[in-house]
């Protein structure tokens, strides 16, 4: 997205990404996404949905507007990005409910 390169249009998500291939470039380099405007200058890679993840990194030759994935079940959750960095109040912050090894050395305190 900050490159300057040509090549195809494959196919844009529902989020508005849209997906570009040119072959002459090397493997590894010759797929690449522009995010939805929207985003401006705050994107990442968990915008883009496993479907088309799996078509830029290869995994697959075919991109899925033209060979959909096996169908989406109802109990399964829409695509959602990573909130940690940006949404301080969905972020993910891990907690552990075992003591720690070491701790912090406190000064005795005078008594009253």
């Amino acid at each position: 997205t900050d490159e300057l390169k040509w090549g195809k249009l494959v196919g844009e998500d529902k989020y508005g990404n849209k997906y570009f291939e040119n072959n002459e470039y090397f493997l590894g380099r010759n797929r690449w996404v522009h995010y939805a405007p929207k985003h401006g200058l705050e994107y990442d890679g968990s915008q883009i949905p496993s479907e088309w993840h799996r078509w830029l990194h290869s995994m697959t030759d075919d991109p899925p507007n033209k060979v959909p994935p096996s169908p989406q079940h109802k109990w399964l959750a829409d695509h959602e990005q990573n909130p940690s960095g940006v949404n301080p109040r969905r972020e993910y912050v891990p907690y552990s409910t075992t003591r720690p090894k070491i701790e912090a050395w406190k000064p005795p305190s005078k008594p009253l």
